[in-house]
């Protein structure tokens, strides 16, 4: 099978885990170039990508036959779930269905990384995240409520889906940022007062092969990664 597309990114980004979950789930082989360094116009393919990507931002998507150059994890993990035999059962099979799987996708990215990365940069990029207290305490605060809300969801539900009775496009995008919060922020603390069935609904995802493949073992942490200066 002739490569489908080719994404480029940074080693280990869970947006293109998510991506490559999809592709997997929809029998499409999606090459990785992460060799490159993000945003260094020496590189000698920076100029070549940027050609592709005015914007220069990753990870950013390149089908093979070079019909589309796409960007925004979102947008690619869409058109990947689009692009395959399970399009229908990854992104809805009726209105109501595709409504809420979109709404799980954005909540993914407003609500749970949104609050999740200004943890982590204070962590390991403060020249970018600046640490105070009040900043890391309220974005954790943030990222808690936005995880109580998926427990709702699981608990009104079968527990195993957000959507429906199979896999979605909403499972892969929660999941992704749930998966890189438990290395972080979602710790046994949180997850026994706000989130308890939230590792099991990771675990359950993960018997699927495709997700397996694709984000790997989850890494948990007893207590929540926090700044040195505390």
């Amino acid at each position: 099978m002739a490569p489908f597309a080719t994404i480029y990114t940074y080693p280990n980004n869970i947006r293109v885990q998510r991506a490559q979950a999809v592709a997997k789930l929809n029998g499409l082989e999606v090459l990785e170039d992460s060799d490159f360094k993000l945003a260094t116009p020496s590189d000698p393919k920076w100029a070549a990508i940027l050609a592709k990507f005015p914007y220069g931002k990753v990870p950013a998507l390149s089908t093979a036959d070079g019909s589309l150059n796409l960007t925004e994890g979102q947008a690619i993990v869409r058109f990947l779930a689009d692009s395959g035999p399970k399009a229908e059962q990854l992104l809805g099979r009726t209105a109501v269905d595709r409504a809420l799987i979109e709404q799980w996708a954005c909540f993914s990215e407003q609500e749970l990384l949104a609050n999740l990365y200004p943890c982590m940069l204070m962590v390991i990029r403060p020249d970018m995240v600046p640490y105070t207290p009040e900043g890391y305490e309220s974005a954790a605060a943030k990222f808690e409520r936005a995880v109580k809300r998926v427990e709702t969801e699981l608990a009104k539900g079968n527990g195993k889906f957000l959507v429906g009775e199979e896999v979605t496009v909403a499972d892969v995008m929660v999941a992704g940022a749930l998966i890189l919060a438990s290395k972080w922020l979602l710790d046994a603390e949180m997850k026994k007062n706000s989130a308890p069935s939230v590792e099991g609904y990771l675990n359950g995802l993960l018997e699927i092969p495709e997700l397996k493949e694709a984000f790997g073992e989850i890494v948990t942490v007893q207590e929540r990664v926090r700044p040195k200066t505390e």
